[in-house]
C-alpha cells in the first residue's frame, strides 16, 4: 500500500498525477485551494481511500491538517507530491512587489514547509518526495522574473534537502519540465495581481499533462534524482550558459508581444 500526498490536485499536472497514482493502486490525499473542483475531483475518483482537504498551501495551518490525515486515516504517507503552483506574466518593472511575495510563498515557501513537517511520516516509510520545479530555474524566461527566481531557489533548496535526508532513506525527485498546456498558465498573474490580460509566449513544444504526469511516476518509481523531460528545453538551457548574448536575443524576440 503506497499513500501519495498531491498538491494542486483538482486541476492540470496534479489531477493528471492524481488520476495515475490511483490508477496504479496508490491511497490518495489530494489537496487544492479550489474546494469545489478539488470536491469534483475526489468525486469522481469514486473510491474511499481518497481523500480531499482544499485549502491555501501557503498557510501552516493546512499543512497540520494535511498531515495530521496521512497519519489518522491512513497510518502512514510514503510519497509527497510538491506540485501546487502560480506564475505571472509581467515585465519585472511593471511588476507590483506583492505579485513577487506571492509566487514566492506558493512555489517556493509552501512545499519547503510542507516536506519539512512531512520528515517524520517519510523517516517512517523511507518515502520519497517528489518537487515540481521547472526550467526556468535554469535560465532566465522574460516577462517572469518571480517564477524563474522561486524556481531556482526551489531547486536549490531541495537539492540540498536530497543530500540531508539520503541517509534517512529518503528519496528526493526533482522535475524540471518546460511549458506544460495546463491551467498555471490560465490563471497566470498580471503585474498588478490581477489575471494576466495577454497570451502566453513559450519556447518549444508545449507538452501535455498526462504525458509529463506518466513520465514522473515512471522517475519516482526508479527512484531517479532528476528528471529532464524535455530535450528542446535541455537544449535552451545548454544555449543559456554557452551563448548567453544569442539566447537573449532569441528570448526578446520570441517575447516581444508580452514584453511590449
Amino acid at each position: 500500500m503506497t499513500v501519495t500526498l498531491i498538491t494542486g490536485a483538482a486541476s492540470g499536472l496534479g489531477w493528471q498525477l492524481a488520476r495515475a497514482c490511483h490508477a496504479r493502486g496508490d491511497r490518495l490525499l489530494l489537496s487544492d485551494i479550489d474546494a469545489a473542483g478539488l470536491a469534483v475531483r475526489v468525486a469522481t475518483l469514486a473510491d474511499p481511500h481518497v481523500v480531499g482537504i482544499a485549502g491555501d498551501i501557503t498557510e501552516p495551518a493546512l499543512h497540520e491538517r494535511l498531515l495530521s490525515a496521512c497519519e489518522e486515516r491512513f497510518g502512514r504517507l510514503d510519497l509527497l507530491i510538491n506540485n501546487a503552483g502560480i506564475t505571472h506574466r509581467s515585465p519585472t518593472t511593471r511588476t507590483q512587489p506583492r505579485v513577487f511575495r506571492q509566487v514566492m510563498a506558493v512555489d517556493y515557501h509552501a512545499p519547503l514547509e510542507l516536506t519539512l513537517g512531512a520528515l517524520p511520516l517519510l523517516r517512517q516509510s523511507q518515502g520519497q518526495i517528489v518537487a515540481i520545479g521547472s526550467m526556468a530555474g535554469w535560465m532566465p524566461v522574460l516577462g517572469r522574473a518571480g517564477y524563474c527566481a522561486a524556481k531556482a531557489a526551489l531547486a536549490q533548496g531541495f537539492e540540498v534537502l536530497r543530500a540531508e535526508v539520503a541517509g534517512d532513506g529518503i528519496g528526493l525527485l526533482m522535475v524540471y519540465p518546460s511549458f506544460l498546456d495546463t491551467p498555471i498558465e490560465q490563471h497566470a498573474l498580471g503585474g498588478d495581481g490581477q489575471p494576466a490580460r495577454h497570451a502566453r509566449s513559450t519556447v518549444g513544444q508545449v507538452r501535455g499533462a498526462d504525458w509529463m504526469a506518466a513520465r514522473i511516476l515512471q522517475a519516482q518509481e526508479k527512484r531517479q534524482q532528476r528528471l529532464f523531460p524535455d530535450r528542446g528545453s535541455w537544449l535552451a538551457s545548454l544555449l543559456w550558459r554557452l551563448a548567453p548574448a544569442l539566447y537573449y536575443r532569441q528570448m526578446s524576440r520570441r517575447f516581444a508581444t508580452e514584453l511590449g
